[in-house]
C-alpha cells in the first residue's frame, strides 16, 4: 500500500500539465472517497447483488 505521499505524487505525476488546483483538489476529493468506502466495506461488511436489488426494488416501481 503506498503512503499518502506517494499516492500524491503518482496522482500529480498523470494528470495533464494544464491542470488546475481544482482539479487536484478533485481527484484527491475521489480519492478519499474510494478509500473511507473500501475501509467501510472492510468493517461493515457489503451486500450482495441480490440484497441491494431488494432494498431498491422498495423504491423503484416497475411500469
Amino acid at each position: 500500500m503506498q503512503t499518502v505521499k506517494q499516492e500524491v505524487t503518482s496522482l500529480l505525476q498523470r494528470l495533464p500539465e494544464s491542470s488546475s488546483l481544482e482539479d487536484v483538489q478533485y481527484h484527491l476529493y475521489v480519492i478519499e472517497k474510494i478509500r473511507r468506502g473500501q475501509e467501510r466495506a472492510q468493517t461493515e461488511g457489503v451486500l450482495s447483488q441480490a440484497q441491494v436489488e431488494e432494498r431498491l426494488g422498495k423504491w423503484l416501481a416497475k411500469p
